[in-house]
């Protein structure tokens, strides 16, 4: 099994939320177009439409208690979050964020996991766990990335609120100021991760090797399951037939030897088989919550790495400009026209941060939903066996 990596975490900031993004639909296919079926077929007026309207889903996400609760726990004030990026002892913040965040946590799984038999579906379920661990773990370092994000552009920000960049020429101050401000932000590293860093491609990589190996598990519980009915039904039918020929043949034989006869294959054939089948249903059903706990998982990172790359560019477009600038030195004209540019650009900058934070907490929700489930289904099993 390929290794996943390990994320340092981190936190978060703001609490505005944005109106909800178009394109925040978890890679779910776009609502068909108006007149048509999802084939492409005209759909009659009186056809009530299949679509599911995406806007008003992500809405209603978002305003749900578990997303708020989730929102407020990994959101803090200005000053929280200073802290929290001039923490030197990361490893500590790292548990402490996980902790509040990861649930079911890593201790009850470990609890849930101590008495298993070491098999394949033990490892496939174990090692469901330790990616959607790493996926929370991924998920806070993005979301300090958007607190050193915020950090980055405060300055920037706070100067563009301050000076009208609609006017024809700025005052030598002004123009001083906005130097200073510029040489100040290109100091600092873009705070997202490239395309090149690989975490997402690391992570989905993952997932999809352990969908595939989930897959291939849950069809041959499948065909066991079939098989052992199969041969149960087999095994029922071979009773009926010797019963009816040692009816046939019973009329010489005392009633209570008949009995004897006939009881023992009718009571033992079917035991085992249902016992086999029982077992096997309780194993595929662990399995496919796992299996769709990666499949929501692998999406929400591809929406994730979406997000973040589109954070990157705009990040390296806006320190493209800036180094522009700051090679013309404190001249009013090229400073006043980074400005504008920059101004152009903040809005929909800021919009940005809050779909990515949006995406974090409902990404959180995610895998503890898919945690708690999958764990459901463990003592399930272990209650049955008990």
């Amino acid at each position: 099994m390929l290794q996943c990596l390990s994320l340092k975490s981190s936190s978060a900031a703001s609490t505005t939320h944005s109106p909800p993004p178009t394109n925040g639909n978890y890679n779910c296919p776009p609502p068909s177009q108006a007149g048509n079926s999802t084939d492409g077929t005209p759909r009659s007026s009186t056809q009530p439409s299949p679509t599911v309207n995406l806007t008003r889903e992500y809405t209603f996400a978002v305003q749900t208690n578990s997303y708020n609760e989730m929102w407020s726990r990994i959101h803090y004030d200005h000053g929280q979050i200073e802290e929290v990026l001039d923490n030197d002892n990361v490893e500590d913040s790292n548990h402490l964020l996980m902790l509040q965040v990861l649930q079911p946590s890593r201790d009850c799984v470990e609890e849930a996991l101590r008495y298993a038999k070491p098999n394949t579906l033990t490892r496939l379920v174990s090692t469901y766990f330790d990616h959607s661990e790493n996926t929370t773990q991924l998920c806070l370092s993005l979301q300090q990335s958007v607190y050193r994000a915020r950090t980055l552009y405060g300055p920037l920000h706070r100067l563009m609120d301050a000076i009208d960049t609609d006017s024809e020429s700025l005052s030598q101050s002004q123009c001083d100021c906005a130097f200073d401000v510029f040489l100040q932000f290109d100091a600092v590293d873009n705070p997202f991760p490239c395309r090149d860093s690989g975490n997402f491609n690391d992570m989905r990589r993952c997932f999809s090797q352990l969908k595939q190996q989930l897959d291939r598990r849950i069809c041959k519980s499948s065909s066991k399951i079939h098989l052992v009915r199969r041969a149960t039904f087999g095994s029922a039918l071979c009773v009926i037939g010797s019963v009816v020929a040692v009816v046939g043949s019973a009329v010489a034989i005392a009633s209570h030897a008949l009995v004897a006869i006939i009881a023992t294959p009718i009571c033992t054939v079917p035991y085992l088989p249902r016992r086999l089948t029982k077992k096997e249903l309780a194993h595929v059903k662990q399995l496919d919550a796992a299996s769709r706990g990666t499949y929501v998982l692998n999406n929400d990172l591809g929406t994730l790495d979406r997000l973040v790359s589109r954070l990157y560019d705009a990040v390296e477009c806006d320190k493209h400009l800036i180094r522009l600038g700051l090679e013309m030195g404190k001249d009013l004209h090229p400073i006043s026209e980074v400005l504008k540019q920059l101004k152009k650009s903040h809005d929909n900058f800021i919009l940005q941060l809050t779909d990515l934070e949006e995406h974090i907490c409902l990404c959180f929700n995610a895998v503890n939903r898919a945690r708690s489930l999958l764990l459901q289904e463990i003592h399930l099993h272990q209650m049955s066996n008990s």
